[in-house]
């Protein structure tokens, strides 16, 4: 999977952080700026928003309708193109467990890769054009993403197109996805079931997300405070992200934080679980998160050198294992839990 999760965590304390907006206008002349901007959010919250980033709402919008047509396909048809761990790539659905929560996220997803096969798509006769023009949203996002990446770049001491080279998606062994996701619908005269959750707490393993969000279709919230990329500690207090037209939303991904020497901030962040029908969105949500994944041979060390040197290849496989013991740990206090419970009330 695409991103790593924390340790157990049931806060409902919030506050309204400001999450900094910064301008991609005119990116030649005002890279400066624009570069103290992202340093200065990495630094601090781990999460920011894009504006005058160079891709048109309408193409945002054209997007989201083709992710629509993708899930309204019968389970079938959409499973035709299943989700593959080799490759990071495909369909699935209440498949992705965190260990914040030990259970499912409610939700279904599409994952996509530039250099994804024809076979790995869905057929031209389902949705005709699909691939095509998913291929053309995803090179706007990569475009983004690499402006990003000259700043960062820029911050940490090395070549402008050091990251850039990175995460060439042009090149066999590339990793970066888009995973088109959809969270099911619940009826908000019915008490939300016990254990339902949109999508845990976590944390991405990548190195810079842009997350696309529908106005109206609210419910993600963020939480700073990492201060080590292997850590799964997770603070108590929360903030709501509330979707606008044509913003984007990055967040720093582990990957960056370490690549930085633990300077950026990768941090952690959930879709909550709608719990309140007046102030909570329970219908069907959709997003889509842009996932910058480093290329397999890309050598990975911060400036500093605090980590060792690893590939990208090493390194999400690193992060798979974090994961997969997280949620080892997590089922475990699960079961503990369990079972106390059955001995106080057999004592009883």
């Amino acid at each position: 999977m695409t991103d790593t999760s924390t340790s157990t965590s049931t806060s409902t304390k919030y506050t309204n952080r400001a999450i900094p907006r910064i301008s991609l206008r005119d990116f030649d002349a005002r890279i400066d700026t624009i570069t103290a901007s992202l340093l200065s959010a990495a630094e601090t919250s781990g999460f920011f928003t894009l504006v005058d980033h160079g891709i048109p709402t309408s193409a945002i919008e054209a997007q989201f309708a083709l992710s629509e047509s993708f899930f309204s396909q019968l389970d079938a048809l959409k499973s035709q193109v299943p989700f593959s761990p080799a490759t990071n790539t495909g369909w699935e659905r209440g498949a992705q467990i965190r260990p914040s929560t030990g259970l499912p996220d409610q939700k279904e997803s599409f994952q996509m890769q530039h250099r994804m096969p024809e076979g790995s798509w869905p057929s031209e006769s389902a949705i005709p054009g699909f691939r095509e023009r998913t291929l053309g949203f995803m090179r706007m996002a990569q475009g983004v993403s690499e402006r990003l990446m000259v700043c960062f770049a820029r911050g940490l001491g090395f070549p402008d197109d050091y990251f850039v080279r990175a995460h060439d998606v042009r090149r066999d062994g590339a990793q970066t996805v888009l995973r088109l996701l959809k969270y099911f619908a619940l009826d908000p005269e019915t008490p939300t079931p016990e254990g339902y959750h949109r999508a845990g707490a976590h944390a991405d393993w990548d190195f810079v997300t842009l997350l696309f969000q529908r106005p109206g279709q609210g419910g993600l919230e963020i939480c700073p405070g990492r201060e080590a990329f292997t850590e799964f500690g997770l603070g108590d207090t929360w903030t709501a992200v509330e979707p606008v037209e044509g913003e984007i939303v990055c967040n720093i991904g582990d990957l960056l934080m370490s690549w930085s020497d633990d300077r950026f901030k990768s941090t952690f962040h959930r879709v909550k679980t709608p719990t309140n029908p007046a102030t909570d969105y329970y219908g069907t949500r959709y997003s889509m998160a842009y996932f910058n994944q480093p290329n397999i041979d890309c050598e990975i060390q911060g400036p500093l050198k605090k980590y060792p040197m690893v590939t990208g290849s090493e390194f999400t496989k690193a992060a798979m294992k974090r994961n997969y013991e997280a949620l080892q740990a997590t089922k475990a206090a699960m079961v503990d839990d369990a079972n106390k419970n059955l001995a106080v009330a057999a004592a009883s």
